[in-house]
């Protein structure tokens, strides 16, 4: 039995679309694996974060938060947006430019007992360099009343 013509070029077009198919399957795939969200403190302490998720929390490092323990990689340290304020801990280095008061992003997931576990962490030393939301979080936190703004 010979196969027509025009049945191969059909063949051949079914198997292009299902390998077509294939490759946007895992290109989408691989975006939603290396896709992670910013979120402030005050959707985080609300509970709209997914459990189980890596995110960027963005926000001010609180003065007078900052508590290292003796290992000297570990640190805890709280994120507000002037709203709400988020417990972190972290075990690294932190950047050169983390400082208290000043904007922070942090990368990580909620634990169990509500605190941020961070995984990296990048200060930055004005909006320019941050997420739009992390900008705009701060700019709201520089436009809050003085009696709620950080000092």
């Amino acid at each position: 039995m010979t196969i027509k013509a025009r049945h191969k070029r059909f063949i051949l077009i079914a198997i292009g679309l299902a390998l077509l198919g294939l490759a946007v399957m895992l290109i989408l795939n691989a975006f939603k694996s290396n896709m992670v969200f910013f979120y402030t403190p005050t959707q985080v302490v609300s509970g709209e974060v997914p459990h189980g998720t890596s995110f960027r929390l963005g926000g001010l490092v609180v003065p007078a938060s900052l508590k290292r323990q003796d290992d000297g990689l570990t640190v805890h340290f709280s994120i507000t947006d002037t709203a709400k304020t988020v417990e972190v801990i972290y075990k690294g280095i932190l950047p050169d430019l983390f400082k208290e008061g000043k904007g922070v992003v942090a990368q990580g997931k909620v634990g169990a007992n509500g605190v941020f576990e961070a995984s990296e962490v990048l200060a930055k030393h004005d909006e320019n360099y941050m997420p739009p939301e992390a900008a705009e979080a701060l700019k709201r936190a520089k436009e809050a009343p003085a009696d709620v703004q950080l000092k």
